[in-house]
């Protein structure tokens, strides 16, 4: 599937009637979107329209390096305006005006200098809107918004709204959608629309080239996610020949990592759990891990992968990850026997794509005792799936990788019911416990050795 010209004619015909743009990804914001939202203010903005990129939380820094990251704001600047007019046709002149504020009423005081105002004179109305249109980019929903949606329910109400995402489980808000589940990421999805308009492919210059391609690459994880399509492959040549910066793009998001970083996934493929007869796999990341860490939850992203990666036949994979606020985010991916996004969506109201999904879980109280519900919702949701299709699960301990076999060779079996492995590896269990700070030299070899093995998986 690809952009029709029906839709690219509705885009741009919606952008055509209005001036001032809004720009905003979801919360948690992730490359894909955080590109697609800064590509859309470099485009527009050079189209000749007013706009403005607001993140709904404080992006990772290991972003700022895409073009036009310092353009982006923080909130929302929605000041309402309230005007009331004199009507002075009837040769009447203003001399005085003042204002005062008694008993919770603002009095508004128009001593005329020459003929008297009456009630009939007197007018009200709403100043301009700053916005006069959203454009709401990767977002399946606007509830994904957070605050910024919950705390501006009526500007999102009264403006009208551009919905663009790739995710099959948009829910189709906004008074235009251009919504396309086949494209990898919500960059492609751009791409598509911009090489279609001529005023705005003129406008594809190598900084909006890098802001695309960055999305595309970061969502199929250097195009080796199962997301991953010919045309995905196509779009990344023509983005190379613009002048997209490959190189930089694989420097930020995969070779350059924060000590807290690797500290915190080591703790966490430090935790990898499974229970083979459901085929599951998980682990966990708890706000006191971030604290003790100092790491923030934003610096989990990539671990999945590594979950993926050491226990690779598995069903379905899930991190999740306590939030600094107390809130529980998870991350799923699933193999072509379930399907994710459906799976999300049943147990937790959540979503994404058939093969990489997620949801939220309101905190109460106890994190380990929410994961193991969790757990236990998932695997019924999986046995429905299952006897849908009447798949068996695969067996997990026959198609261990190499990282998981090391760990069992040094000392740390799949232990008990649930099969945890306390030991992935002696590099986690280094960096884990003693990081550079504190390992010396042989600690520095281990994180040397964890940032070389994931450029070379990249």
């Amino acid at each position: 599937m690809s952009l029709s010209p029906s839709d690219v004619s509705a885009v741009l015909s919606l952008i055509n009637q209005h001036q001032r743009i809004l720009v905003v990804p979801h919360a948690n914001v992730d490359p894909d979107a955080l590109s697609s939202a800064l590509a859309c203010y470099q485009v527009f903005q050079a189209a000749g329209k007013d706009v403005t990129v607001v993140c709904p939380d404080t992006p990772p820094g290991s972003l700022k390096f895409l073009p036009g990251f310092e353009r982006m704001e923080q909130g929302i600047a929605e000041s309402q305006n309230f005007i009331i007019t004199v009507n002075v046709e009837d040769g009447v002149e203003i001399d005085k005006l003042r204002y005062t504020v008694e008993d919770k009423r603002v009095n508004i005081i128009v001593v005329p200098k020459r003929g008297k105002i009456r009630s009939q004179h007197i007018s009200f109305g709403e100043g301009e809107r700053k916005y006069d249109l959203i454009i709401v980019v990767d977002t399946a929903d606007l509830a994904l918004l957070g605050t910024l949606h919950a705390d501006h329910v009526d500007l999102f109400s009264e403006v009208p709204v551009l919905n663009i995402d790739h995710h099959v489980s948009n829910t189709r808000y906004g008074q235009v959608q251009l919504v396309d589940p086949t494209s990898a990421s919500a960059t492609e999805v751009l791409f598509q629309l911009f090489r279609q308009v001529p005023e705005w492919r003129q406008h594809l210059t190598a900084d909006v080239a890098t802001l695309l391609l960055t999305g595309l690459i970061a969502d199929t994880r250097s195009f080796q996610n199962p997301n991953t399509t010919p045309r995905s492959l196509e779009v990344a040549a023509e983005l190379l020949e613009m002048g997209a910066r490959q190189q930089e793009i694989i420097q930020h998001i995969y070779k350059t990592k924060q000590l807290s970083t690797l500290k915190i996934w080591g703790r966490a493929l430090n935790r990898i759990q499974m229970d083979e007869q459901a085929g599951i796999v998980w682990s966990v990341v708890s706000k006191e891990d971030l604290q003790e860490m100092g790491a923030s939850s934003q610096e989990t992203t990539g671990i999945l992968d590594e979950l993926i990666s050491t226990v690779p036949h598995a069903d379905v994979h899930v991190l999740f990850t306590e939030t600094e606020t107390g809130g529980i985010k998870a991350s799923m991916r699933s193999s072509n026997a379930v399907d994710a996004s459906r799976l999300a969506a049943e147990t937790y109201g959540g979503g994404g794509h058939p093969r990489a999904a997620g949801f939220r879980i309101r905190s109460m109280g106890n994190f380990q005792l929410q994961v193991l519900e969790s757990i236990q919702r998932l695997k019924e949701g999986m046995q429905r799936q299952r006897a849908e299709a009447d798949v068996l699960p695969p067996s997990l301990g026959s198609s261990l990788s190499k990282t998981a076999q090391q760990a069992a060779a040094a000392g740390a079996p799949f232990m008990d019911e649930k099969k945890e492995v306390s030991k992935t590896t002696d590099v986690v269990d280094a960096v884990t416990e003693g990081g550079v700070a504190e390992g010396g030299a042989g600690a520095t070899d281990v994180v040397q050795s964890l940032t070389d093995a994931e450029g070379d998986k990249r």
